[in-house]
């Protein structure tokens, strides 16, 4: 269940908003005069969000490249040219 305040709980009840949203790791939805306004989130909650957002973007635009193909790679494949960028940027480290 959405967590709805009014604005003024933001000025009046900052301390306590700000407990809610780390504490539950959900948003605070404040409303002005009525009609929603503005939404309060932890920081972690935040990246969270826009992490999923962003993985959420490149499987889409991962099914409408595979729309438009042919082109397939194996597991063997995939992996390889990964392992190969990932040792490209591993820098030696001097003991």
């Amino acid at each position: 269940m959405p967590r709805i305040r009014p604005v003024s709980d933001l000025r009046n009840n900052f301390a306590n908003i700000s407990r809610i949203v780390h504490e539950t790791s959900e948003p605070v939805f404040l409303t002005k005069n009525g009609y929603g306004d503005m939404v309060v989130m932890s920081m972690e909650a935040y990246e969270r969000h826009q992490f999923k957002s962003e993985v959420y973007f490149k499987l889409k635009e991962a099914e409408l490249e595979a729309k438009t193909t042919d082109k397939r790679h194996s597991h063997k494949e995939l992996f390889n040219e990964l392992r190969s960028k990932l040792s490209d940027k591993v820098e030696p480290v001097d003991v």
